[in-house]
């Protein structure tokens, strides 16, 4: 009897390791078949919020808090720190873009900067006192013309350097946690505490809102490589769109169980290839669309929270840290 018993015990645990064993296997994902990111420090300890380049996507500018201006000439490969005259109040700049050599930043508290020869020269654009709410994402249009929402949610376009502005909406949609614009003026906006999120047209008077799809909260929104929405929810959940339809989603899923910092920002590098930011030096990958899913061990031990991706073309992109922290995407590194 008691042979039989070990024997039962023995068998029972063998099960519960086969068990754990393949649900760990689940529970984190494998590593990515390349780590395409070199990983750079910039002369600054700000958390970095954006990055554009100029026309020639040689010479480019990263942007972030503490009056925090960097300039490259060699595609990423090295930075300078810019330092401009702009008194004593310190400003987290949120936003920039170029269009050619004209290019444009946003900042908190309420700042517009403005360059026609490729940042050789930022000038203030001056900004009405009764502006609702703070500029907070700006894109440059072309030749004098730029499109700026504040924080609020309020849309504006200039076609004279910013001297004159018309305002696109008719009211604001509340304080936003982040902002996305798509290549065909469309914008995405997920409130402050993530409980909703809101998009407009153009053509449409006011922003439309939208509820959540279930009880987590948005931690972000924007737009993947073919204009449909795709949103991030705590917990690292994540959906995808159907159709270009601002309610039209997949069923959520996790691409890691296992992750415990959450996922913070997304982007395609092509219409196949997507990367997902997270805290805790996390990096997540697939190169089907979202169906499967990888993680870049490679940069784990990078002691920053990865807040933002960008590709700013299919071979160029960058990762913006906290601390002066960057990766830099090279196609040639597998």
């Amino acid at each position: 009897m008691e042979a039989v018993l070990n024997w039962l015990k023995r068998g029972l645990f063998l099960s519960l390791a086969l068990v754990l064993t393949t649900a760990c296997s689940n529970y984190f994902l494998a590593d990515a078949p390349v780590h395409p990111w070199q990983t750079l420090q910039l002369p600054t300890e700000a958390t970095l919020s954006d990055i554009a380049f100029t026309s020639d996507n040689t010479h480019g500018w990263v942007v972030g808090n503490r009056n925090t201006l960097l300039e490259t000439e060699d595609a990423g490969d090295t930075w300078t720190v810019r330092e401009l005259n702009l008194g004593d109040q310190p400003y987290s700049f949120t936003s920039i873009d170029f269009a050619g050599n004209e290019g444009w930043v946003t900042g908190i508290p309420s700042i517009l900067l403005h360059t026609v020869d490729g940042g050789k020269i930022w000038q203030k654009v001056p900004l009405s006192t009764e502006l609702p709410g703070t500029p907070f994402l700006v894109t440059a249009l072309g030749p004098k013309s730029a499109e700026m929402a504040t924080d609020i949610g309020a849309i504006y376009r200039t076609e004279d350097s910013g001297r004159s502005w018309k305002a696109l909406v008719q009211a604001a949609v509340g304080v936003v946690r982040n902002m996305t614009r798509s290549s065909d003026g469309r914008y995405v906006a997920v409130s402050s505490r993530g409980n909703f999120y809101s998009t407009w047209a153009p053509g449409q008077d006011e922003w439309i809102p939208h509820n959540r799809q279930n009880s987590r909260r948005l931690q972000n929104m924007g737009f993947d490589y073919a204009g449909k929405l795709w949103a991030i929810a705590r917990g690292g959940q994540v959906r995808f769109s159907n159709s270009r339809a601002a309610d039209d989603f997949t069923d959520a899923l996790n691409p890691e169980f296992g992750t415990s910092w959450g996922l913070l920002d997304m982007a395609f590098r092509t219409s196949d290839e997507v990367w997902v930011t997270g805290g805790g030096g996390d990096l997540l990958c697939s190169f089907d669309g979202g169906q499967t899913w990888f993680k870049d061990k490679a940069v784990n031990d990078v002691p920053s929270n990865f807040y933002r991706v960008v590709f700013t073309r299919p071979d160029q992109g960058f990762i913006l840290g906290q601390r002066g922290t960057v990766l830099r995407y090279q196609p040639s590194v597998t």
